[in-house]
């Protein structure tokens, strides 16, 4: 199956080992992946208004992923930005218009792609200690994923999966929400770190960057030892660097 990654800003700039472990799982599962020239998915400028912005980045990502049998993201946001918003936000565009709804049908999130495949268990990612997944608004509500994670989780050998108290509530993220409004979005993510760490985790993993980089700030400021990864990193067993907010030397 050729496979396009849709690296996303964040995993490009921030985390790319998000992207290699993604590109081992899709691998397993026998795709062939290439990574075409792309842009930013128009995310930030859409939560922030900016439609005419959003849409021009739509139309590049449109052309850019033209021709693949599926298009893959380690991201629930920009996988639900492409499914859920780009065809009404090019609604209009008598050409972008059907092309973008053709994009949205065989776009998905990662955990959503590796769920219907029989291959995943073959990979044999071990974790001995207890891991808690953190569910994103985006892959909530705009995507409808809540059993996949766990269900690839649960064939983590040695992992014990536990569940949080508050699985539906946000972590403040929100992309341009946490600048623009600082003070809600971090008691909104001292509530998800507090909620997580009551899980007696030791280790708290999501499928969203954006996700992850708030939590992992919020419980480094308190000191805390729990670790924080991205989902393709546990799946793929590449666990070997530092977790998020961690730095050499501090696994």
């Amino acid at each position: 199956m050729k496979t396009a990654l849709l690296v996303t800003c964040l995993v490009d700039l921030w985390r790319p080992e998000i992207g290699f472990a993604t590109v081992k799982l899709l691998e397993q599962c026998g795709c062939v992946v290439e990574v075409p020239s792309q842009t930013c998915c128009g995310q930030p400028a859409y939560n922030s208004g900016d439609r005419a912005t959003a849409q021009d980045l739509a139309r590049q990502m449109i052309d850019a992923l033209a021709g693949f049998v599926a298009v893959v993201a380690p991201s629930g946001s920009c996988a639900g930005l492409v499914v859920a918003h780009y065809p009404a936000l090019l609604a209009d565009d008598p050409v972008y218009g059907p092309r973008a709804i053709e994009l949205s049908k065989r776009t998905f999130e990662l955990t959503a792609f590796l769920a219907t495949r029989q291959t995943v268990p073959e990979i044999g990612s071990t974790f001995d200690g207890t891991i808690v997944h953190h569910d994103s608004c985006s892959c909530l509500r705009d995507l409808s994923i809540r059993n996949e994670p766990q269900t690839l989780l649960n064939k983590v050998k040695g992992a014990r999966i536990v569940q949080p108290a508050m699985p539906d509530t946000c972590c403040g993220f929100g992309g341009t929400f946490a600048v623009k409004y600082p003070d809600i979005s971090h008691q909104m993510a001292q509530r998800k770190a507090d909620d997580l760490a009551g899980t007696g985790a030791d280790m708290i993993v999501a499928g969203d960057l954006g996700c992850l980089m708030n939590i992992a700030g919020t419980l480094s400021r308190q000191g805390s030892t729990i670790k924080v990864r991205h989902i393709a990193e546990v799946l793929a067993d590449m666990m070997q660097g530092p977790a998020i907010g961690r730095t050499m030397g501090k696994p």
